[in-house]
């Protein structure tokens, strides 16, 4: 069977299951009541003809049945981040009836999070936000087993992604997805077709979010949509330091060169509101000495933070509440899940809009062709990896090259790294011929990706 007929059978084989499910969930829908007594004084009897039968089309079914608890029981299911997101995750899980949950998170509560992250107390600043959290919810939730870990998700290896039906990720953190949703893209068997676990994404910003489930291999990954986040502004070390002319300058100044200098051992947290003050404040000394208007403490939020506190936690509340809902969908076939993306705008009323995004054939993670990229001969592979960082469908933060018979440039180990550095000086036309193909690792992507090369002069 080829790759793309495997595909097919998969989505074919999910589909007739949730068909499949859903009938045998309707034959054992309760009859409707014989009687219905209206307690006034206009009381009146009806028999079963006047009651009106309910849908079972597959689209409603009894929530309450044994099929539902045994699917539900049996689904082994992985949160990533027991943030603002996660902690409302791992509550609408273990209340809808999943009960063998494990949770990820390298963070430690701090008082800051309190008035967002229901499941903390004062008393657990400074421990474990997963260790925290699962045992806050098993607490509450008797039957319900939360497995957690403090640590990295690049900490676990295949084996331990593998045992799992569904992962939801409520992550602030697009390296951490990408690194995820590629995971779970070279997880996928072609023969084996377990081996395929769908994963529901959310995410929020201020008054917006978007909640969405990627078959990998199948429907359109995390990769896939890379473009449409916008890479974070930053500026040249050189106009921050010396010729600050936007009021950016001199907040990027406060926190990249002058918080280092004051406070050498600590990173500031930008959740903290006296770090963020201290900023903010001396960002406007700066700005005052350049005469220049416009810094505020809005403004170095926005910079800094660039998701804002205010109605995060509502926020979280109905991400969290769609993407465990999609949970619920996969892991009991009830209703046909999210196809695929479902974005949410609370700035000016209540907006929702739900589209399919589309799979593309040269995503460097699921798809099968090599991303063409054309290339300056004359530009030096130095300044060819500053591209590789800028591009918006690659976004690599310390990207490695080789192509079939020779390594252009290797960020580790550092013997490697020494031996390609002298080329980074050379122009791509004397390290590339046309229609190479260039092999990228990053420490972004857990696999690698391929560019097609294209020698344009200019």
């Amino acid at each position: 069977m080829t790759v793309p007929e495997a595909k097919r059978q998969r989505r074919e084989n999910m589909l007739d299951t949730q068909e499949e499910n859903a009938h045998s969930l309707d034959s054992s829908s309760p009859q409707p009541v014989e009687t219905v007594t209206y307690a006034n004084e206009d009381s009146v009897m009806t028999d079963s003809s006047q009651v009106e039968e309910p849908e079972t089309n597959g689209h409603i079914v009894p929530l309450n049945s044994a099929e539902i608890t045994t699917a539900l029981e049996s689904c082994k299911i992985l949160v990533i981040g027991a943030g603002g997101l996660g902690c409302e995750i791992l509550k609408n899980l273990a209340l809808t009836g999943f009960n063998d949950i494990h949770v990820i998170d390298m963070d430690t509560i701090d008082l800051s999070n309190l008035n967002r992250q229901f499941l903390f107390r004062s008393a657990d600043v400074g421990k474990s936000k997963a260790l925290v959290a699962a045992e806050f919810v098993m607490n509450r939730m008797p039957g319900v087993k939360i497995t957690p870990y403090m640590g990295r998700i690049q900490d676990k290896d295949e084996d331990y992604y593998s045992q799992f039906q569904i992962v939801i990720c409520g992550l602030d953190s697009i390296e951490a997805r990408r690194w995820i949703n590629a995971m779970l893209v070279s997880l996928v068997d072609d023969e084996s077709p377990e081996s395929l676990i769908p994963m529901v994404d959310g995410g929020t910003e201020g008054f917006k979010g978007q909640a969405r489930v990627i078959l990998p291999t199948i429907t359109s990954c995390y990769e896939c949509s890379l473009d449409m986040f916008n890479k974070p502004n930053s500026f040249p070390i050189c106009t921050i330091a010396n010729t600050p002319r936007l009021p950016e300058h001199c907040i990027e100044w406060a926190s990249v060169l002058e918080w280092p200098r004051v406070f050498p051992d600590k990173k500031y947290d930008t959740d903290n509101p006296e770090h963020i003050s201290w900023l903010y404040e001396t960002a406007l000394t700066r700005a005052k000495k350049f005469n220049i208007d416009g810094v505020s403490y809005f403004l170095t939020q926005g910079v800094l933070v660039l998701r804002l506190v205010y109605g995060k936690f509502l926020i979280s509340m109905a991400l969290s509440a769609a993407c465990c809902n999609e949970a619920f969908k996969i892991a009991t076939s009830v209703a046909p899940f999210l196809n695929n993306y479902m974005m949410y705008t609370g700035n000016d009323g209540v907006y929702t809009y739900t589209f399919e995004h589309q799979k593309k054939p040269e995503c460097p993670v699921c798809g099968t062709v090599a991303i063409k990229i054309d290339i300056d001969p004359d530009m030096i592979l130095e300044d060819f990896l500053d591209v590789l960082k800028e591009k918006p469908d690659t976004q690599l933060k310390k990207p490695s090259l080789r192509t079939a018979t020779k390594a252009l440039y290797m960020q580790a180990p550092p013997p490697l790294e020494k031996a390609s550095r002298p080329n980074l000086v050379l122009k791509m036309g004397d390290l590339v011929e046309d229609g190479d193909e260039i092999t990228v690792t990053d420490v972004a992507l857990p696999v690698s990706m391929q560019l097609k090369v294209k020698l344009i002069t200019k």
